[in-house]
């Protein structure tokens, strides 16, 4: 934590499932202030009596409003860009809602980043942004434009450095499966599937937590990092969550999983790497790094250069990454607080309806 020593901190969207990660992992460290920026006054109210700490500080406002923005961001050094609207079916349905926190929002996080000196800002991002097919994903997918753009504009040995992080579902963060499946074994309900051989990457909110430190730390500008992640199956992970919980009570071994069919927006599997990234990226190990292409807008070398090696790459999804079984899929869930809560793991530290993490 080194780089954080008597910083100051920015968090935009902070009261989200990741903006809870990085407090539970910065309150006790060297840290000098972490500040909490987003537009929900209940949730913001929630975590400050929750909290009580005198690191952190609140700021009402909206990424779409820059102004609010230049309220928090003085005296920043660096910044998460959390705040996002991420739900796949309300972005289909109100496209231009989406457009206005994930791009323009985004964008004025970078504009007042920049004026203010910021040292890094980190962007998050999802795999849904790898060759997207819904509204949510289609943003999220400007957003790393419009974040590597910045980044090539300000070059390498500018004040301000912005990166991307992408990564794969985030196990139990707010509106994601898990919690929802627990919760219907629990009521006694079906566990409700769209499709069981449908693939999706895992990752804890630590992970998420690693990703972005280790972009601030690594990080160049216009880079995009990736996080390395294993996939399961939905009946794999069904399956896990059953066995798991019939440790609390047996009935939960038998819950029924309902086939309802894919849902609009969705896809089979998910990309978190395409090959067009794959062949210029860096392998660091756990990670991918892509950096951003630094060419300028002279066309005819788009025209007459190419790269033959695309052809012979594949993408990196959720269906040639390393598989999770039942067993590996039951170790990664016993990461997840609220399940070694629900198991007696731990002591609980939210009201037991608070699935998310």
């Amino acid at each position: 934590m080194s780089i954080f020593k008597d910083k100051v901190l920015l968090i935009t969207g902070g009261t989200g499932s990741f903006g809870n990660a990085v407090l539970r992992r910065f309150l006790d460290s060297d840290i000098k202030e972490i500040r909490i920026f987003s537009r929900d006054e209940k949730k913001q109210d929630d975590m400050r009596h929750a909290l009580q700490n005198p690191k952190v500080k609140f700021y009402i406002g909206n990424v779409r409003d820059k102004q609010s923005v230049d309220i928090a961001m003085r005296g920043v050094d660096y910044v998460f860009a959390a705040a996002a609207l991420k739900q796949v079916p309300s972005c289909e349905f109100f496209p231009m809602e989406a457009t206005m926190t994930n791009v323009i929002g985004a964008n004025n996080v970078l504009l007042s980043a920049i004026e203010h000196g910021v040292k890094n800002v980190v962007v998050l991002s999802t795999d849904k942004a790898a060759y997207p097919i819904n509204a949510m994903g289609i943003s999220k997918a400007l957003m790393e434009k419009v974040a590597i753009a910045k980044g090539r504009e300000l070059g390498q040995d500018a004040a301000t450095t912005i990166c991307c992080t992408r990564y794969g579902n985030v196990m139990a963060s707010r509106g994601s499966v898990i919690p929802l499946w627990v919760e219907q074994m629990e009521q006694g309900k079906p566990i409700t599937i769209t499709d069981p051989e449908m693939t999706r990457f895992m990752m804890t909110l630590d992970d998420a937590v690693d990703l972005v430190i280790y972009a601030f730390t690594h990080g160049k500008n216009g880079d995009l990092f990736v996080q390395k992640a294993p996939a399961a199956t939905l009946s794999t992970l069904a399956e896990a969550l059953k066995q798991t919980y019939a440790k609390i009570d047996p009935k939960y071994g038998d819950t029924e999983v309902k086939v309802i069919g894919t849902r609009h927006g969705e896809k089979l599997y998910e990309t978190l790497v395409t090959r067009e990234e794959m062949a210029k990226a860096e392998d660091m190990g756990d990670y991918y790094r892509i950096p951003c292409d630094t060419r300028d807008l002279n066309y005819d070398k788009f025209f007459v250069e190419g790269n033959e090696a695309l052809s012979k790459i594949e993408d990196y999804h959720s269906h040639n990454t390393r598989r999770l079984d039942v067993e590996g899929m039951k170790e990664l869930l016993l990461k997840l607080r609220f399940i070694r809560e629900d198991l007696g793991l731990q002591p609980r530290a939210k009201a037991r309806e608070i699935r998310s993490e």
